[in-house]
């Protein structure tokens, strides 16, 4: 191991030192999530909680889901900056280019965010889950199927797929310039990715399951060597799971129904033990939970 390390050139090294704390970052992230949403899935509409919880939250998801997929190019980016180090030329650290590419998922939160409250806070009777609210989530998550097949799906892709392609024809110098194109390919991401997210979203923004299945998605669309092979995969898992929460939601594996035993337990930890008793329930169920959009008595 020594001696396979002490031959590597310094810009394999700097490679592999930079895998290795991308890789070290997901999993401190997979753990900090797992503990921080641990019994907290109630299912499609679950409470994301308030602004600042949710904030946190995402940001730290993130961090957990992406930086597998986005290590082919931080890599690239990291050997250039390396070649341009060694030849004299100023260089920046590709941390720059990582905080580009988390604010602008954390952009992208926000506004999923202040959709989703609004959704859930409509007061429709007929999105109750065991009315048209499983109509609803299998909805969104067929969108994203076919979101798959269109060009604007492919061009935010093939970007996504090709770091050396992205880099070298966008390429900025300095802090700036790095922070920019983190950004830029930010966007291209979520341009790419926003389907998934809106599945996840569909599904259970707070279960830790669908945020890998989610999360292993996105890899094998960014990096399965044949493109149109992994876009057509996606394709058909999405298209299988909206017919599955539609037809048969209770026999969807680590689907959560709203209004089950499963999901007020959920609620119920998510309002945490000085509030579960009194009429703090309702404004706590999710948008699809059968008793939700219930009249209440306002005597």
């Amino acid at each position: 191991m020594g001696q396979a390390w002490a031959g590597l050139k310094p810009i394999g090294r700097i490679r592999t030192l930079l895998l290795a704390t991308l890789l070290a970052l997901a999993s401190g992230a997979w753990l900090l999530t797992g503990d921080r949403m641990a019994g907290m899935d109630a299912g499609p509409g679950t409470d994301p909680g308030t602004l600042g919880f949710f904030a946190i939250s995402w940001v730290v998801m993130m961090a957990a889901m992406m930086f597998p997929s986005i290590a082919p190019m931080v890599l690239v980016f990291a050997s250039i900056q390396s070649r341009r180090r060694d030849s004299g030329r100023a260089a920046v650290s590709p941390a720059l280019f990582i905080a580009g590419y988390i604010l602008v998922w954390t952009a992208f939160g926000f506004a999923a965010y202040g959709l989703y409250v609004g959704a859930r806070g409509l007061p429709i009777d007929a999105l109750a889950w065991d009315r048209a609210g499983r109509w609803l989530a299998a909805g969104v998550i067929a969108a994203a199927a076919l979101y798959q097949l269109t060009p604007a799906k492919d061009a935010c892709l093939r970007r996504c797929r090709g770091p050396l392609q992205f880099l070298t024809e966008r390429w900025r110098d300095g802090r700036a310039g790095a922070l920019r194109m983190g950004f830029e390919h930010g966007g291209w991401c979520v341009g790419c990715c926003w389907g998934l997210m809106a599945t996840l979203f569909a599904l259970g923004v707070m279960s830790l399951v669908w945020m890998v299945i989610v999360a292993g998605l996105i890899a094998v669309e960014k990096m399965l060597p044949v493109k149109a092979v992994a876009n057509r995969f996606v394709t058909a898992v999405l298209a299988t799971l909206a017919l599955a929460v539609a037809l048969v939601p209770g026999e969807t594996p680590a689907l959560t129904q709203p209004g089950s035993p499963a999901a007020r337990e959920a609620e119920m930890r998510m309002m945490g033990p000085g509030q579960r008793d009194g009429g703090a329930m309702d404004s706590k169920r999710p948008m699809h939970h059968p008793d939700a959009m219930a009249p209440r008595d306002e005597r």
